[in-house]
């Protein structure tokens, strides 16, 4: 969430921000009122705290100078202050209640150098890999799709996994399964030089879901267990993040840098009828999450990092591929810079996102209340935390078929995939 803080002492600085956003200004300015009449009354129950205090001992000292009727006329005016301050005690905490509400509904400021714009069309590209989308420099046995190309060499199975889990879920078999492991065990290998491994839980806390912005906003597109207050994650950034929760660093140990394979889990509850095809868009899927605690100096190299580190897995796994800035208006809840990685899938003729790096600055470590200790200074500061897709399985597994797909039909494994693939060197 934004520092309250700020929105008091620098309010039109801040709407100038969301502005650009164009999202949150109506929300803020309910806040700044909400915290001004919040600030107003707790001020208003310390006082009578104080003034009860007060009361009680000038009721001892009455008592003991004998003063019987002197100190019960006190201790009456004092019952009546507390049935006041029990008042403005209960409005206090419903202030406070709502203003956290408004605040966690509120998004995060976008960096100064994020473009502006309303909405995906106005994203810059910032440079593209390979042919790109040039019709001359794909060959018709690299247009078909990879729901065809996987149905032929009996690597997807999609009707059967619907058959058992409903629309949008999907099932890989025989080498399609080995390519989809060998995807992930690549993207872990490759960054286990400076990244720590963790497996963290799939299920997680409401707690858990809302440090990292999905909740309360986008609860429709996750998955609940309610008998638990359980749910199932959409990204391995959401336990990873709160890792530290409720913790002070060291800011000798920053940056942190974890990684994480795990299934995610989302509903799509906005997707009906939108790339539902194939691995386009699927409720489960398997990716690898890259994730960073950094003080706000180490921040912006570590969002070239990441995106560096994503870059060269989609490179090695010879991909065409393009980088977005996104802007304003496309920016997640959470962010506060953030670049997309879209692969071309020749088969399907699209730009598919495969990775979204972001920088959120101190908004989730405000939620998760994840904190460092400077090595100069006193206090605590909240940490920034990054994150990117490392490599997310259906939709790269999708480019990689469509790409690496022969004259013949069959599937050229890249290289970088071999020593995980069992020998094989094409699937057919």
């Amino acid at each position: 969430m934004i520092d309250v803080r700020r929105v008091r002492t620098d309010y039109d600085t801040v709407r100038a921000a969301l502005a650009r956003r164009g999202d949150g200004t109506a929300e803020l300015e309910q806040l700044h009122g909400l915290d001004e009449r919040s600030r107003q009354v707790s001020s208003e129950r310390d006082d009578l705290r104080a003034r009860i205090n007060g009361l009680s001992k000038e009721v001892g000292t009455l008592r003991r100078d004998g003063d019987v009727e002197g100190a019960e006329a006190k201790q009456a005016e004092s019952r009546e202050l507390g049935e006041a301050e029990k008042a403005l005690a209960a409005e206090a905490d419903e202030l406070a209640a709502a203003v956290r509400e408004l605040l966690l509904r509120i998004p995060n400021l976008p960096a100064p150098d994020a473009p502006d714009g309303a909405g995906e069309q106005d994203n810059p590209v910032v440079k593209v890999v390979g042919p790109g989308d040039d019709p001359a420099a794909w060959a018709e046995h690299q247009r078909v799709p990879h729901w065809e190309t996987g149905a032929e060499l009996g690597i997807l199975d999609l009707e059967r996994a619907v058959k058992i889990s409903g629309a949008m879920f999907t099932m890989f078999r025989k080498q399609g399964a080995t390519l989809q492991r060998a995807l992930c065990q690549l993207a872990l290998d490759r960054n286990s030089d400076a990244f720590e491994e963790v497996r963290p839980p799939s299920l997680v806390l409401s707690a858990t879901l809302t440090a990292t912005g999905q909740l309360p906003k986008f609860a429709d597109d996750a998955y609940q267990i309610e008998r638990d207050d359980l749910w199932c994650i959409p990204t391995a950034e959401v336990p990873l993040t709160s890792i530290a929760k409720d913790e002070i660093l060291d800011e000798a140990d920053l940056p942190t840098r974890l990684m994480a394979y795990s299934p995610c889990f989302r509903r799509e509850a906005g997707s009906a009828g939108r790339d539902t095809r194939g691995l386009l868009r699927v409720h489960e899927f398997d990716k690898v999450e890259l994730l960073a605690y950094t003080t706000p100096d180490q921040a912006p190299a570590m969002l070239q990092e990441i995106l560096g580190r994503a870059e060269a897995l989609i490179t090695a796994l010879g991909l065409t591929y393009r980088v977005l800035d996104i802007c304003t208006g496309d920016m997640g809840q959470s962010h506060h810079r953030s670049f997309d990685i879209e692969v071309y899938a020749p088969g399907v003729d699209k730009w598919l996102e495969v990775s979204s790096v972001s920088w959120f600055s101190d908004y989730q470590a405000r939620r998760a209340n994840i904190r460092y200790r400077p090595t100069e200074g006193k206090g605590t500061e909240h940490v920034h935390t990054l994150n990117g897709s490392a490599l997310a399985v259906p939709r790269v597994w999708a480019a990689v078929v469509e790409t690496h797909r022969q004259p013949d039909g069959s599937v050229r494994i890249p290289e970088v995939l071999l020593p995980y693939m069992r020998g094989a060197t094409e699937i057919r």
